[in-house]
């Protein structure tokens, strides 16, 4: 190599150095500066100190975060506990109910047509109706109903299945937008190989639908970890109602932002999961053009 090309090449690799460097200082200036103005706005603005005390009085932060079992004021972090109980049973059913539904949808056959059009009305009509009432109708309507064996279990259950049969219509419709995404040569293939429509259905086109919907799957569940919060309409002492409670006795919504903190330390792990999954997806992709 000559020195006129050595020299071309440490001239650009320095400005690549240089250029990375700028780039670093300009990204922590801007996130210094974004930062300095968000602490100023809530330390400096008219009024801060009503604010800072309403909603981030430490005192009332940690008092409900440990509880008050002498004045009725129930723990945060065990009504927390509570949340992702429920977030995890959910989870579970709704992936089995929704992978149903998905399914039946791909039935072929005019003699599976009644079971199709049962499972696109349960779709559409849990979609298009509001989780809230969702939640009433089961934690209020079916326990009024008074029917034994129906309307006598704990209010905790129906807000469950009120979670599970909301989201299993959205989740429902990412495990068909993946069993649809499968190109229908893999069908053929597989149904050339002496498969029959079921065992290619298992074991070749569900595989490569539900590896492709990880990451929308994840995001949904994080949209569900957070909705757990709803059940505090129903009654149920999860960390919402447990601020809600602390709120209405001592008249500070602290332990609100208590609560918030715990659902955000929650979501962001599982959220960051569901970026690495997306790009490791991307990458993988590009390898394979």
């Amino acid at each position: 190599m000559t020195d006129m090309g050595a020299s071309a090449l440490d001239a650009s690799g320095g400005s690549r150095v240089l250029g990375g460097n700028r780039a670093v200082v300009v990204s922590a200036t801007s996130t210094v500066a974004f930062f300095a103005v968000l602490l100023g706005v809530i330390f400096f603005a008219p009024q801060t100190q009503a604010f800072r005390d309403t909603f981030l009085d430490l005192h009332s932060m940690k008092e409900s975060f440990f509880g008050v079992p002498g004045e009725g004021i129930p723990a945060i972090w065990r009504g927390f506990l509570t949340n992702i109980e429920i977030f995890l049973i959910a989870e579970v059913l709704i992936l089995v109910l929704a992978l149903l539904i998905a399914v039946v949808r791909q039935i072929p056959g005019p003699v599976f047509f009644p079971f199709r059009l049962v499972a696109t009305a349960y779709t559409d009509f849990f979609r298009g109706t509001p989780l809230l009432l969702v939640l009433f109708m089961l934690g209020y309507g079916v326990r009024a109903m008074d029917l034994k064996g129906v309307s006598d279990f704990p209010v905790v259950v129906y807000g469950t299945i009120a979670l599970v049969l909301s989201y299993s219509a959205y989740v429902a419709e990412v495990y068909r937008a993946g069993i649809e995404s499968i190109h229908s040569s893999q069908l053929a293939a597989a149904r050339s190989l002496g498969l029959s429509q079921w065992k290619a259905l298992r074991f070749v086109i569900l595989p490569q639908a539900i590896r492709r919907v990880i990451p929308p799957l994840l995001n949904d569940f994080v949209s569900l970890q957070k909705d757990t919060a709803l059940l505090m309409t129903l009654g149920v002492i999860e960390a919402g109602r447990a601020a809600n409670i602390y709120a209405s006795l001592r008249f500070n919504y602290s332990p609100y932002v208590m609560a918030a903190v715990l659902f955000i330390l929650m979501t962001i792990p599982l959220a960051r999961f569901t970026d690495h999954l997306i790009e490791r997806d991307r990458r993988r992709r590009q390898a394979g053009e």
